[in-house]
């Protein structure tokens, strides 16, 4: 005989199963008192667990009266062992040591923060000529300044660079004649 594992029989002993599987382990339990039990022993349980979410009648007033009672007596007792006030400047945390230590810290600091805040340099544009090929063409880029020859009109274009810094472009323009523009950067 196959019995049903811990869980299912807790769903069952709280009513949450399905109607199909609180029908077969109905059937279960009819043959079997050992899960008979546990069903038994679950139910128990839960009734047990009610009973303790009722909360006590407890005295607040008088426990209240006691906790201030015994916050009175340790601050009296923290008053009969203190010694006498010392100034903040007696003590040994202020001196002039721990004021130079933090003085320097904080030099560090700004020091750190100049020196990682440098100004960027400025951008300088590339005093030699660059031919790259745009969306709608190819464009010869010096100084920042620039001059384009544009395909407009066409669709399929090749771009061909080359190693001295020219750039082609071929396209078959609208009346099947092909066009070939050459860039040379020099």
């Amino acid at each position: 005989m196959r019995h049903p594992n811990q869980a299912t029989l807790a769903l069952h002993a709280g009513g949450d199963l399905g109607k199909l599987a609180r029908w077969k382990l109905e059937r279960h339990l009819a043959k079997c008192d050992a899960c008979a039990g546990e069903v038994a022993a679950f139910e128990d349980v839960r009734e047990a667990v009610a009973d303790l979410s009722e909360v006590p009648d407890l005295p607040w007033n008088q426990l209240a009266a006691e906790m201030k009672a015994n916050i009175r007596l340790g601050l009296a007792a923290g008053d009969c062992v203190r010694t006498g006030e010392t100034p903040l400047r007696d003590t040994r945390w202020f001196s002039g040591v721990r004021l130079a230590v933090a003085c320097t810290g904080v030099a560090a600091l700004i020091v750190t923060g100049v020196v990682l805040r440098r100004p960027q340099p400025p951008i300088v544009f590339a005093q030699t000529p660059t031919v790259e090929s745009t969306a709608n063409g190819i464009q010869l880029s010096s100084g920042g300044t620039a001059m384009g020859l544009m395909n407009r009109g066409v669709q399929n274009v090749s771009y061909v660079p080359n190693a001295e810094g020219a750039m082609s472009a071929s396209y078959a323009d609208s009346t099947g004649g092909i066009t070939v523009n050459t860039v040379y950067g020099q």
